[in-house]
């Protein structure tokens, strides 16, 4: 047994020899995750990990959120554009002058009254 696996409990010191330890070769062979200082940070690590994988889900859920919108305000001008078209051809449509050559189009005999209207009065008795 090593002097090391005889300790119970880690000494401040040793950490610290472990911390200022850091090598390029320690990252690269792996020795580096075996650090007690590392290890003990490992559920902070993965917390951040997760929080970062939620950063990226709710980009691409933004993005296409506004490819959403983009595609919806396209989709209202083109509605708005075919509403006021609508909207002007029943205009002249139900023009007298419209309806009278629509009639004579058709050969329907309507025909425009000659005399004015007039009020129909029924006295109380």
């Amino acid at each position: 047994m090593t002097k090391k696996d005889k300790i119970e409990f880690v000494d401040t010191k040793i950490e610290r020899e472990e911390i200022t330890g850091f090598s390029f070769k320690g990252l690269i062979d792996g020795s580096l995750l075996t650090l007690t200082a590392v290890i003990r940070q490992m559920p902070f690590i993965l917390f951040l990990v997760f929080l970062a994988i939620i950063y990226i889900a709710n980009r691409y859920h933004a993005e296409k959120v506004i490819r959403q919108i983009t595609s919806l305000k396209k989709q209202v001008k083109d509605f708005r554009a075919e509403e006021i078209t609508t909207a002007s051809e029943l205009m002249n449509l139900s023009k007298p002058s419209s309806v009278q050559a629509m009639l004579k189009d058709r050969e329907i005999e309507l025909r425009e009254p000659e005399d004015p209207p007039y009020k129909i009065v029924i006295e109380k008795k």
